[in-house]
């Protein structure tokens, strides 16, 4: 450790530290552009000069280590002077455009110029102007603006691990930009909005539309994966404008992905505003008296074995506990929340969350990959191996379709044949595996579909020693958000009741699909009379008979579960339209109509319930990491895997009823449609 006398304040930071750093630990604000906590230093905006005793001249911070006993200043004349002479040239070319900029209110050079510009210039010479670059349906350029601190550049080929853009030619000619005009190849491309420190990179479907102090700000949580990204929602009125990450270091860091960001325009298009019910053949508009009056004389001397629930993937807890407990008082046992046939069973959590946690990449040494893409199915997760990967150059290995990732990997085999060969610890990568003192092993959807593959890849993660007592290194990476909090509040068949297929086909007369759009619902029997309860006008509300209108997750407050097991909350940010409601009030109210009233009235109550049925529920924003007490497997079940994985997800941006939803989304379609990002199931 050294000390560092900063302005008078003595503090210790490890060595290696930056000046920059030393000066934050003892409480120092010091203004920079080009310094990022998760980027390389570049040290070119030199906006964080501070005066160090016995040297000559201002020092960059952000790019000076420190020595013991060294002594600081960051407030002296020679100190203000530097940075009002860098605000001064940053000023030079800037264009005095900043109220029609959409960084305005936003934007660092802004605060700064406040503190250390001049309220006029001295240069005479006319302002350079740069042509836009076309990034693609997301990011909107407007490079004049561009003052050179290279966050989005470091950030693409760091992070986000697609070295599409770069800096071309030099001094006062130099553009950021792409080497060949195309769009932006990355699930991660929104980011760098969010790390540009001026308006050179902004929103293209937010431009023009509102300033940040009209909006209202409401923290909640990301559910078009089950990475349980922390977010923010920025709305006016009855209208969602914008999303953004909120810091988080043990899920998101401080990212988001694309279609996370972007896919909130198709939040108002599409959408089920009011009761339907079909009569004659065709769908009508009616009350909710209406509408339940017609289920439950639909109900009406129907044995519960022959009435069913789905639920959908962007369920929130409480909707699907008040559904569990409405069919459970009905008589049924026919649930299943797994509409792509994972065979992942409810009870013992290590065999269908994310046991290490995602904070824990980083301190694996080795990684396997079996049926999955991270690149595609959890973009954040990517990044955080990407991030593992670059500072130990870990080993990865994947069984299952080759794919485009932003790390090096081995190809270890197509399908769970694979699995044998990683049992010998004497060559290959059953060798890398069994070296490792942290290996994880990480599980995808497309994988669980085939029998004997949970059971097969416990036991190989036991093989090769990622199940210790204090290292769990067995994870099962989860497409759904709503997929974890479902098992574990048991939302899958009980005794004697069906799952997924055995509800298809005629296999029930009454079905109720809660928000459930991921299936073939042509496989639904002819006379099942179908309840559809969701938010948007999609595949189950097609083939509906009566159609009640719920909240997507910004219009109420909601529960959900993460790959990892973690609770969260998201707040209400705007209410429903028209007629819509909150998913657990339309079961309450019907409930009480069919004469099995719930036993709760509130929200507070329906969490009480749900801390009944798994304590879990009862610990929010907590996860303590466990290892392995019990290694005993899952058991085999019946059948023996075979064939090729397949794949989780086809298209990237279009995987719910919001994103297909959207327009935004659909020109991202559009736009990579021809990119292997999309072409890799083909």
């Amino acid at each position: 450790m050294a000390k560092v006398t900063v302005d008078g304040i003595v503090v210790e930071v490890p060595n290696g530290s930056t000046v920059l750093q030393a000066c934050e630990l003892a409480g120092k604000e010091i203004p920079r552009f080009c310094y990022h906590e998760r980027l390389s230093i570049a040290g070119n905006c030199r906006m964080c000069l501070v005066e160090i005793e016995k040297a000559p001249k201002p020092v960059a911070s952000c790019a000076f280590p420190v020595a013991d006993n060294m002594v600081v200043k960051t407030d002296t004349p020679m100190v203000r002077n530097g940075r009002r002479g860098v605000m001064e040239f940053l000023l030079i070319n800037h264009p005095l455009d900043c109220p029609i900029c959409d960084q305005g209110g936003e934007c660092d050079l802004q605060d700064q110029a406040l503190g250390y510009g001049m309220d006029h210039t001295r240069y005479e010479e006319n302002k350079r102007a740069v042509k836009d670059k076309n990034l693609g349906p997301l990011v909107k350029t407007v490079m004049t603006r561009c003052i050179h601190c290279t966050r989005c550049i470091r950030f693409v080929t760091e992070i986000a691990g697609v070295p599409d853009l770069g800096a071309t030619s030099r001094g006062e000619s130099l553009e950021v930009g792409t080497y060949v005009e195309k769009a932006l190849g990355s699930e991660l491309s929104g980011n760098i909005i969010d790390l540009c420190p001026v308006g050179a990179l902004t929103s293209k479907p937010y431009a023009f539309v509102a300033r940040p102090w009209e909006l209202k700000k409401t923290d909640s949580v990301d559910v078009l994966d089950a990475v349980g990204t922390n977010i923010r929602i920025d709305s006016r009125g009855p209208e969602v404008l914008r999303i953004l990450p909120r810091l988080n270091e043990e899920v998101n860091e401080e990212w988001l992905a694309d279609k996370a960001r972007f896919s909130m325009d198709g939040l108002k298009r599409r959408r089920l505003d009011r009761p339907w019910v079909r009569r004659d053949g065709k769908l009508v508009q009616a009350t909710w008296g209406d509408a339940f009056t017609v289920i439950a004389e639909r109900l009406q001397g129907v044995a519960g074995e022959r009435i069913g629930a789905l639920a959908g993937d962007l369920c929130d807890a409480e909707s699907m506990v008040a559904l569990k407990d409405l069919l459970t008082a009905l008589g049924s046992a026919n649930l299943d929340c797994r509409q792509d046939g994972v065979l992942l069973q409810a009870g013992r959590r290590d065999f269908y969350t994310f046991n290490s946690t995602i904070a824990a990449i980083e301190e694996a040494d080795a990684l396997l990959l079996i049926g999955t893409n991270p690149r595609r199915e959890a973009p954040v997760i990517n990044a955080r191996i990407r991030k593992r990967w670059l500072a130990s150059k870990m080993l990865i290995g994947l069984i299952g379709e080759t794919a485009e990732l932003t790390y090096d990997f081995q190809h270890v085999g197509g399908d769970a044949g694979a699995f044998d060969g990683l049992r010998d610890a004497s060559a290959g990568f059953g060798k890398t595996l069994a070296d490792a003192n942290k290996p994880m092993v990480i599980v995808g959807q497309p994988a669980l579909r085939q029998p004997g593959v949970l059971a097969a890849v416990w036991e190989l993660a036991g093989a090769i020693g990622a199940l210790a007592g204090e290292w769990h290194g067995f994870n099962v990476l989860h497409t759904a958000a709503a997929r974890v909090g479902a098992l574990d509040l048991g939302f899958v068949p009980g005794q004697g009741g069906r799952d997924l297929a055995g509800m298809l086909n005629g296999g029930v007369d009454v079905l109720w699909l809660l928000g459930a759009d991921e299936f073939d619902t042509a496989r639904i029997g002819r006379n099942t009379f179908v309840i559809y309860q969701g938010h948007h006008g999609d595949r189950g509300a097609a083939r509906a008979d009566v159609i009640l209108p719920g909240s997507a997750y910004t219009e109420k407050s909601g529960t959900y579960v993460n790959t990892e097991g973690r609770v969260q909350r998201g707040l209400r940010a705007v209410y429903p339209p028209g007629e819509a409601r909150e998913d657990w009030t339309i079961i309450r109210a019907l409930s009480e109509v069919l004469g099995k009233t719930l036993p709760y009235d509130d929200l507070p109550g329906v969490r009480a319930r749900l801390e009944q049925v798994n304590p879990v529920f009862g610990r929010t924003n907590f996860l303590p990491r466990f290892g392995v007490s019990d290694r005993s497997g899952p058991g085999q079940g019946s059948g023996r895997a075979s064939g090729p994985f397949g794949v989780a997800i086809e298209n990237y941006y279009q995987t719910d009823p919001i994103s297909r939803a959207s327009p935004t989304m659909a020109a991202c379609t559009e736009t990579f449609a021809t990119t292997p990002l999309l072409q890799a199931a083909e």
